[in-house]
């Protein structure tokens, strides 16, 4: 069959994902619809076609669908009976709504786990404070929410038995405390006819306060046996769950060399952002090549790489400007992208710099002159 630029594609959330994933689209021709909640959502400006509304809700979904040949999301919270409704109609709904069933729930996603032998830290399933307070699970523990939780939101370490009353009261999980060596993350495709590509494994470092990723180097700096262990398990990870597009799976690599996931998100991921400059095809490329069936791109790396995420600074809310974009710029090698986010809040992710260098000395002094020159304020506190 031709292919065809026709090819309509909804997306459900307007954020700086759909915004790198319409920016790949252009490339191919491909008409983009958007829907998100935020009358300003940074891919308005930049759909074929954007509608405000609300992804959670049935009806503006199941609508929102209509004219799509092709229905994916940027964000896990949709309304998945509605993507139910328009798969039974015929609609290709990529990942698909069983599989969000079994992700967005991180309590399911970890049974899925251990249902499928996917190595994973040992955890309890927890209904409400109460029910942490009176398991036989001493502290320290990491408290995650069940549902609802993103960019760091939803996950806590219970260090001590006082810190019990901050846990969450909604349905949440219990999980051992890994003493990790690294935490790791590989970005797998998996196309409908299944043929499957991961990208280069990457070394996360996460932010100290808001538990969310700082920045990352690409390949991570492990042994061969150690990215051949992480790339199998990446792969098995997503045959197990059957998904069409993209599978971000978050490991940890424990001191005994041993690989567990963390979690998984069946999305482009943050982890995965370098790859538009790093790599010969990026993650939103290879999403849009395994949704449309297509052959999927090449994922070598074309150079040892780093993204640093562009965060809102502490104690400013407001209007965004971002100071040392010019220090940043006159550095070769230095690549910033900016999500077209008009307000900026405390750790909010603005934007991201990706950082190519052969040289990894080089490489993390380039990181930590981006970390120190280009800072996100307002000129309302």
């Amino acid at each position: 069959m031709a292919y065809s630029s026709e090819i309509k594609i909804g997306i459900l959330g307007g954020g700086q994902l759909g915004r790198m994933l319409i920016q790949s689209a252009i490339d191919f021709d491909i008409k983009i619809k958007t829907i998100d909640p935020d009358e300003n959502a940074p891919c308005k400006a930049i759909s074929h076609s954007f509608e405000h509304g609300d992804f959670k809700d049935y009806e503006t979904v199941l609508k929102f669908g209509q004219d799509c040949d092709i229905i994916t999301i940027e964000i896990e919270n949709v309304n998945l009976e509605a993507l139910e409704a328009l798969e039974k109609q015929g609609k290709k709904v990529f990942p698909q709504p069983a599989i969000l069933r079994k992700i967005k729930n991180k309590r399911i996603q970890k049974q899925f786990f251990i249902d499928n032998n996917l190595p994973t830290a040992k955890f309890l399933l927890t209904d409400n404070q109460d029910a942490i307070r009176n398991s036989d699970w001493e502290p320290p523990y990491v408290n995650k929410l069940g549902e609802g939780g993103y960019d760091g939101k939803g996950v806590q370490i219970i260090r001590t038995t006082a810190d019990i009353d901050k846990s969450f009261t909604e349905p949440s999980l219990l999980e051992e405390l890994i003493d990790f060596e690294k935490e790791l993350a590989v970005v797998v495709a998996r196309s409908e006819n299944g043929e499957v590509r991961c990208f280069p494994v990457v070394e996360m470092v996460f932010h100290p306060e808001a538990n969310l990723v700082e920045y990352l180097f690409s390949p991570a700096n492990i042994s061969e046996e150690t990215a051949k262990k992480a790339f199998e398990l990446a792969e098995r990870t997503a045959e197990c769950f059957d998904i069409v597009g993209l599978l971000a799976v978050e490991m940890f690599l424990t001191k005994d060399g041993d690989i567990l996931i963390n979690e998984v998100a069946p999305r482009p991921h943050n982890s995965g952002h370098h790859t538009i400059k790093a790599n010969l095809v990026s993650q939103f490329e290879q999403h849009l090549r395994a949704i449309m069936n297509l052959p999927l791109g090449d994922t070598a790396q074309i150079g040892p790489a780093a993204m640093v995420n562009i965060l809102g600074a502490e104690g400013y809310t407001g209007p965004a400007s971002y100071e040392g974009m010019e220090k940043l710029l006159a550095v070769s090698g230095v690549h910033p992208f900016l999500y077209g986010k008009a307000i900026t809040k405390p750790f909010r992710k603005m934007g991201h710099v990706t950082v190519i260098e052969k040289d990894f000395d080089k490489l993390i002094e380039k990181v930590n002159f981006v970390k120190k020159s280009l800072i996100v304020k307002s000129n309302q506190a």
